[in-house]
């Protein structure tokens, strides 16, 4: 049985967001930069278990075609009987470092956007978003801002919401 979520419609776990737990579709949602650079972080963990999301993120780097910031691109992943699996690329990162003054590569705004769009793929599929803590690891962000637009997009839309912390962290 899964935990309850919080007063924020967030359910958080302990587990590995690339093997999201319960019945039907899922996606999986995670930060990319808009330079096209792929590996360190979560991508890490995406790439062992399948290619495609890697695959896809660096063509559409490459072909420069709306690859921008708050742009999500749904890539499928696994059909299972109890639901299919898709990885959304989400481009909510400038770059790959802190800018001259310091501020973070994270871009709230494009992580609001991107989830957005996330919840109207997510409507159209029937499909609950799993993630990490997104946009707070190499991108800088900080979760008590990136908490509020997963519950604007995802949670008050009437869609599950799951965030996994790896166990020991």
């Amino acid at each position: 049985m899964l935990a309850e979520p919080d007063a924020t419609g967030i359910r958080y776990l302990r587990g590995d967001a690339t093997a999201p737990l319960g019945r039907g579709n899922k996606i999986i949602a995670h930060i990319c930069n808009d330079l096209g650079g792929w590996g360190a972080g979560f991508v890490l963990a995406l790439s062992r278990r399948w290619a495609a999301p890697e695959a896809e993120y660096r063509a559409w780097a490459a072909s420069g075609e709306d690859f921008v910031l708050g742009k999500t691109r749904f890539v499928p992943v696994e059909s299972r009987p109890d639901g299919r699996i898709w990885v959304a690329n989400l481009i909510g990162q400038h770059g790959l470092a802190p800018d001259q003054r310091g501020n973070p590569p994270i871009r709230y705004a494009a992580v609001e956007e991107g989830l957005r769009r996330i919840a109207v793929f997510a409507k159209e599929n029937e499909a609950s978003l799993h993630m990490p803590r997104i946009g707070c690891g190499l991108a800088g962000g900080i979760w008590e801002k990136i908490a509020p637009l997963i519950e604007a997009a995802i949670c008050a839309q009437g869609l599950e919401a799951t965030v996994y912390d790896l166990p020991g962290r």
